[in-house]
């Protein structure tokens, strides 16, 4: 038997409709304890895995690239596709937003929330946040979202529907 041989052992992660590419990569990261940087070396994409975290898709993700990352997070190429911005839209990659009463009921960061033209919640009619509703913190990067809360002050995201105005 051949040392080394083996492929290493993955805990699956699946991403959830509508969730950010970022979002998803934290996620899985945090499952599997690894950094970005060690994301970047199983997949041979180096610090596009990191770039990517913080929503820099100066160039736009290839085939290729979704495909080196699908072979190690074990989730389809298509399927991380559907965690990119669709063909045709622009994003704004800060500040990040977040409408806190859809992640009350799905916790995850929506790729939609960072489209350019996007200011408000269809689902809720309420105004997209871009920072904490108690200290004013802005929003971390969705990878960084480990608690589903302000990392400043602890105020949980779910609970920030309150305070968001309507559209």
């Amino acid at each position: 038997m051949e040392i080394g041989a083996e492929e290493p052992r993955v805990f699956e992660v699946e991403p959830l409709d509508g969730e950010s590419l970022s979002h998803f990569l934290g996620r899985f990261r945090r499952e599997n304890y690894l950094t970005s940087s060690q994301l970047g070396k199983l997949t041979g994409l180096g610090a596009v895995v990191s770039r990517w975290e913080k929503f820099y898709f100066n160039p736009f993700p290839t085939r290729q690239e979704l495909e080196a990352l699908a072979s190690v997070v074990r989730v389809n190429a298509d399927r991380l596709a559907d965690t990119l911005l669709p063909k045709g839209v622009t994003m704004k990659p800060r500040p990040i937003r977040l409408c806190a009463a859809c992640y009350a009921e799905v916790p995850c960061h929506r790729i939609e929330w960072q489209y350019k033209d996007k200011m408000k919640c269809d689902r809720h009619n309420l105004r997209l946040l871009t920072k904490c509703t108690n200290c004013e913190t802005p929003f971390p990067i969705p990878a960084d979202w480990v608690q589903g809360e302000c990392p400043y002050c602890f105020l949980p995201f779910a609970t920030m529907a309150k305070r968001q105005k309507h559209g």
